[in-house]
């Protein structure tokens, strides 16, 4: 409870000492921190995911500002030894002031990446966002089949009426589906998501069990032990090979778990946040794992 409680307060510290936790989880500020992270993944065996972080821009001018930080990653991470794709935020873009802009700048995004021969994956946000993202999804996925995924969230409920709107609506055979599946981070009511762990474990297992069994490519984005546990059987009864399916975590967590991922001859990719906007990211972090807050505690000690 006490841990619960200072999460919520983080707001109110100083930014040194929340970078002090931050700086575990995030890659750093600039692209050259992101390259050297990736590249120091890629050596231990892991592919990378690289986010400029940012969300929820309110002035769509906005939008082409982060439009031309993503093509300058884009070049850059090009040009380097780092190995990898990209994740982005449509909000970044200005999806809840102005959909046909972000669309454009989205769309110049995946563009950029697929002349690169790489990868785009849209994230999913609050559920408010939702149906814009599937439609933003469904928009670019007809232009860019084989440069683009989406991110889905178990703990919706909605996941499995969309999960197969969208097979429905794309041809598998000439590009699968290539989602990320997370349990979901956003604070939801429960008549939209599940609220009990149990029941979100659930949902995720029966969601990765489609999308196996629907011919999608799947990376499953968990730090649960158990679960992943469940998703290896899952893979061993559908015999599905590394071509189509893939453990995903976030950079600076259960390092030791995602080296034994490695190990067993699974691929992992590896979600790499770096930019100047961090700070949200790692309160965010800090909220929805409170215990980590014991390490913040430490920190304010040693620097009294």
């Amino acid at each position: 409870m006490l841990n619960k409680m200072i999460a919520h307060t983080l707001s109110l510290l100083p930014e040194e000492l929340i970078w002090y936790f931050s700086k575990t989880y995030i890659a750093g500020e600039s692209v050259a921190d992101a390259i050297r992270v990736s590249r120091e993944l890629n050596n231990n065996g892991a592919r990378v995911t690289v986010d400029l972080l940012g969300e929820f821009i309110t002035d769509i001018e906005m939008a082409a500002t982060y439009r031309e930080a993503y093509l300058d990653l884009i070049d850059q991470f090009a040009a380097s030894p780092a190995r990898g794709n990209y994740s982005l935020k449509p909000t970044m873009f200005g999806l809840l002031i102005d959909p046909d802009k972000c669309y454009a700048a989205v769309r110049r995004i995946v563009q950029a990446a697929a002349e690169r021969d790489s990868f785009v994956r849209i994230d999913m946000e609050d559920s408010q966002c939702v149906d814009l993202e599937l439609e933003l999804f469904n928009r670019l996925k007809v232009e860019f089949p084989t440069n683009l995924g989406l991110v889905l969230q178990a703990y919706l409920k909605r996941t499995p009426h969309d999960l197969e709107r969208l097979r429905r609506n794309h041809n598998a055979k000439e590009a699968p589906l290539n989602f990320r599946l997370c349990k979901g981070i956003y604070v939801e009511p429960p008549e939209l998501a599940f609220q009990d762990m149990s029941k979100i474990n659930r949902a995720f297992i029966e969601n990765l069990d489609f999308m196996l069994n629907n011919g999608m490519y799947v990376g499953i984005a968990t730090h649960d032990r158990h679960l992943i546990e469940q998703a290896e059987r899952l893979i061993s009864h559908y015999g599905a090979g590394t071509d189509q399916y893939e453990f995903q975590m976030l950079y600076g967590v259960t390092p030791r778990l995602r080296q034994r991922i490695i190990a067993s001859g699974h691929k992992m990719r590896v979600y790499v946040p770096f930019g100047a906007n961090w700070f949200g990211y790692a309160t965010r972090r800090l909220k929805e794992n409170p215990t980590l807050v014991k390490h913040l505690l430490r920190a304010l000690l040693i620097k009294g």
